[in-house]
């Protein structure tokens, strides 16, 4: 049976809320969606047919600041996912303090099906039904799962001809050249990798072997997996969507990386044995990173994760169920909502550069970057040792009493 995202996402907000005694009409209240939209956006396809695609914006909480978020282009998107999706970033960006709210977005379509002309009616046909919910201070979109800063740059060229504004900021993940910040396609990655460095440095990490495995290879486990690689840690398994591969020796990132170029896949890299993402979660290593998907932790699988700390670089990849297991095996999880919020944190200096007319460099944000993610991965520990409790409900603590601070 499929794991509903939003209900998991609110049984978070739940016990965090037990176990802090946290006001409760404010609880009711960000247990749901401000607003939801859906609309049809009607695309004429090449071959001269008109065709009808389903259109989704959960704006989940904006007391901090406008909504925020990706939208993504996949054939799976539904009500439930982009509700949850937009309820974690309320949270992510409380976690991390910076002034935005939480949004999601979202298109039924596999964009791999569509011309480039095709997509680009979409994105704009999208834009021009959801304009007037968008905007530099009501809601900024940005690139999620198929989409990306060419897709951004239509909808954003969409938005001004339909306002006769100028609005670099009403979108983010924008193309360096079009005013998008440098360092933002490093930050999520380098984010979850600056966490990482604070909990060894905490004592957090059990094991010397430093020994770490990655499940998904895309933007974000690349760059951390380079800057594991960089702080001593070895990285001894990684995996696509067509299975993985393991050596105890450690693996070499930019071999990796162009053995998927050249092959389309991670699989027979030189050296390695081949395993699959299942195997791969089941590694005995000292850090488990999942990278890829939601829900790959559930009650099925999690009493076999040998690795006693993880890293949650996925949105929402483990179940309540499988939470309760890792406590019971005191296995530390540091969550989404912290490890992989440098993405959303660059995004904010994306913004910020933009409404201020400033162009800030690669150096300065990554220090920015990091010097945030220390201060909320300190906060968060402070809260996990005061209410004794885990990470997770920690970090739900943090950003919940900052939410409320704003909406009372």
């Amino acid at each position: 049976m499929k794991i509903n995202p939003f209900e998991s996402a609110k049984q978070q907000l739940h016990a965090a809320a037990e176990t802090a005694h946290l006001d409760k009409n404010i609880v009711e209240q960000l247990s749901a969606p401000d607003r939801y939209i859906e609309v049809s956006i009607p695309v004429k396809m090449d071959d001269g047919t008109q065709r009808i695609f389903s259109g989704f914006r959960s704006q989940h909480n904006n007391a901090r600041g406008p909504y925020k978020g990706g939208i993504r282009y996949h054939q799976d998107v539904d009500l439930n996912e982009v509700k949850a999706l937009s309820f974690w970033m309320t949270f992510k960006n409380a976690v991390v303090n910076v002034p935005f709210g939480g949004g999601k977005g979202g298109i039924i379509v596999n964009p791999k099906e569509l011309s480039e002309g095709e997509l680009e009616g979409l994105s704009r046909g999208y834009m021009r039904q959801m304009f007037r919910n968008f905007g530099p201070e009501i809601d900024v979109p940005a690139p999620d799962v198929n989409t990306n800063s060419t897709i951004m740059g239509w909808m954003r060229d969409e938005f001004e001809k339909l306002t006769a504004t100028e609005a670099a900021g009403v979108i983010t993940g924008k193309s360096v050249s079009e005013g998008g910040s440098e360092g933002r396609t490093e930050a999520t990655g380098f984010g979850g990798g600056y966490v990482l460095r604070e909990a060894l440095k905490a004592g957090l990490v059990k094991g010397d072997r430093k020994t770490i495995a990655i499940q998904g290879f895309g933007n974000v486990a690349t760059y951390l997996s380079e800057y594991a690689a960089e702080h001593g840690f070895k990285v001894v398994a990684l995996s696509d969507s067509k299975g993985g591969v393991y050596t105890p020796d450690g693996i070499n990132i930019s071999e990796a990386e162009n053995h998927k170029k050249t092959t389309g896949a991670l699989k027979d890299l030189e050296g390695t044995t081949n395993i699959t993402n299942e195997q791969l979660l089941e590694l005995d290593v000292d850090v488990l990173v999942p990278a890829a998907l939601e829900n790959v932790f559930t009650a099925d699988n999690a009493d076999r994760v040998q690795a006693q700390f993880i890293l949650e670089m996925a949105n929402g990849p483990t179940a309540p169920e499988a939470d309760k297991i890792f406590a019971e095996k005191e296995i530390t999880v540091i969550p989404d909502i912290l490890a992989n919020s440098g993405g959303v944190a660059v995004s904010y200096y994306e913004w910020y550069q933009n409404m201020h007319d400033e162009k800030w460099s690669k150096e300065d944000v990554l220090s920015k970057l990091d010097s945030l993610m220390v201060e909320a991965f300190n906060e968060v520990l402070a809260a996990k040792e005061k209410y004794q409790t885990s990470f997770r409900t920690a970090a739900y603590i943090v950003a919940t009493q900052r939410l409320t601070e704003k909406m009372l």
